[in-house]
């Protein structure tokens, strides 16, 4: 099998470039059409609506008073010959302003075809005449019409468009009306033309390739700065960018980098302390065991049942801190997903603070629970009961010498509150964005919970914020602190 080498995208400055110079191609390429090739065509249709307009205008002044003016004053702004002949044949009017007009040297047989052609095309002929008069032989008189043939070795050198229409006067009487304009040869105005536009398209195209050149490498600084940027930070370099300037969107990616460069830092300092935390509780509880249990080996008579229950407490408590690590890289990966049902939020309450009953007796916890009525909640039954007891847990861990803790439950319009409060030393105000963090230490002493791992606020944060329930903490130094969350009452209770 070959290797195939793919061939890389060219860079936003390149595509630019090529983008620029390609649409001024398309200019030129335009220019040349409608400069050279169609410009025979346009002028040509310029003339033909000349010719009509100015037919109508005779025709709408036929009867007019002073029609000999208006015929003379048309033909001159028009730069055209015009003849009108009645039924007979007899030439009624004449307007001769363009030397070698064609109109003027027509034969009568050549009348006779106009005036034939303008009555089988509803009242109209047009043609456009290049050949050299040619004198038909028809006699003078036939056919109701008389001409002049042009004299010999005379011949048209430029193409003339003549317009014959029919026209009524007042009294009836049917008349041709012939006019005649010339079109003057463009060849010459195309070769001027087109000499010109080889010169503008060379200039066109230096110019383009200058200002797309400048203009992909002014717009690709930028993005290649940020694009550099981002390539560190993938290297763990968290330096802010510092803005990328630029145009707006650029500015908005550097900003957006600068803020998810920050947010990284931040999570990376998390996680060094969460690693540090993690082996320091997951060492103390080994270090007992290993401890203990080679002074029961090695010293006869330390095999007691107190040793060998502090050994338990100790597995114990790594299993739960294992425990805990496992659910919170659970929710937050979201492979635990939300169960609801419909069960009593107080009930469960109740069943929290049994856990604690021992608690309470040996060590003279004091765990009170404010009951304003049964509150059915529709949510994940485990996610919630292990949001309360954490919530306890961590106010137990932080309560004051008095070890109170007071439990709420409110029920207002349609949601049902519960409170978690303490009498420890309070939160300081700036610590308490940070106090749903894994590990999160303030600056004052931290106190290790009693009962769990340290790792309780953040499970309820992500379980609470699965279940898009409203929660927060309030906090007054030297008073204690309270962690409430809201959920939404169930429609059926029971």
């Amino acid at each position: 099998m070959k290797n195939s080498r793919r061939i890389p995208a060219p860079g936003i400055k390149w595509k630019v470039f090529g983008y620029f110079v390609l649409f001024v191609g398309v200019l030129v390429v335009l220019l040349w059409l409608f400069q050279i090739v169609f410009l025979e065509s346009f002028y040509k249709a310029i003339k033909t609506q000349n010719i009509q307009s100015a037919a109508a205008s005779i025709v709408d002044n036929l009867d007019s008073a002073d029609f000999e003016d208006l015929l003379a004053s048309t033909a001159r702004q028009n730069e055209m010959c015009v003849r009108i002949f009645s039924a007979d044949g007899e030439e009624l009017y004449d307007a001769d302003v363009m030397p070698g007009c064609m109109i003027h040297h027509m034969s009568p047989a050549q009348i006779i075809r106009f005036y034939n052609a303008a009555k089988t095309e509803n009242g109209t002929a047009f043609e456009l005449m290049e050949d050299e008069f040619q004198n038909t032989g028809l006699e003078a008189g036939k056919g109701g019409f008389a001409g002049l043939v042009p004299p010999p070795g005379v011949r048209n050198r430029e193409q003339s468009m003549v317009y014959a229409t029919l026209a009524q006067t007042a009294d009836g009487e049917t008349v041709l009306i012939l006019l005649n304009t010339l079109i003057t040869p463009v060849t010459s105005t195309v070769e001027t033309l087109r000499a010109q536009l080889v010169w503008i398209t060379v200039i066109l195209l230096i110019l383009s390739a200058a200002i797309a050149l400048l203009l992909s490498f002014k717009i690709a600084r930028p993005i290649i700065r940020v694009n550099d940027a981002a390539k560190k930070l993938a290297q763990g370099n968290y330096e802010p960018l510092k803005g990328a300037g630029g145009y707006r969107e650029i500015k908005e990616l550097g900003e957006t980098l600068d803020y998810a460069s920050a947010e990284l830092e931040k999570v990376e300092a998390l996680r060094r302390e969460l690693i540090a935390n993690v082996s320091h509780d997951l060492r103390t509880p080994l270090t007992m065991i290993t401890g203990y249990a080679e002074m029961m080996r090695d010293i006869p008579g330390e095999n007691t049942p107190e040793n060998v229950q502090i050994i338990v407490d100790e597995a114990n408590r790594l299993s739960t801190l294992v425990s805990d690590i496992l659910d919170l890289s659970r929710l937050q990966s979201g492979a635990r997903k939300p169960q609801p049902e419909v069960f009593s939020l107080t009930q469960d309450i109740r069943d929290t603070l049994v856990r604690y009953n021992k608690l309470t007796g040996a060590e003279g916890y004091k765990i009170e629970f404010e009951c304003g009525g049964e509150a059915f909640v529709n949510a994940d039954r485990t996610g919630i009961s292990q949001v309360l007891y954490n919530l306890v847990n961590n106010a137990v861990a932080y309560t004051g010498e008095d070890r109170r803790v007071m439990i709420r439950q409110t029920l207002k319009d349609g949601w049902v509150r519960v409170e978690v409060s303490d009498t420890g030393e309070g939160i300081d105000d700036e610590n308490l964005p940070y106090i749903w963090d894994r590990y999160y230490k303030g600056k004052g002493p931290h106190k290790r919970a009693v009962i769990g791992t340290g790792l309780g606020l953040s499970i309820a944060r992500t379980v609470l914020d699965a279940h898009r329930a409203r929660y927060g903490v309030v906090s007054e130094k030297g008073k204690g602190s309270t962690f409430w969350f809201e959920l939404p009452v169930a429609e059926e209770n029971g």
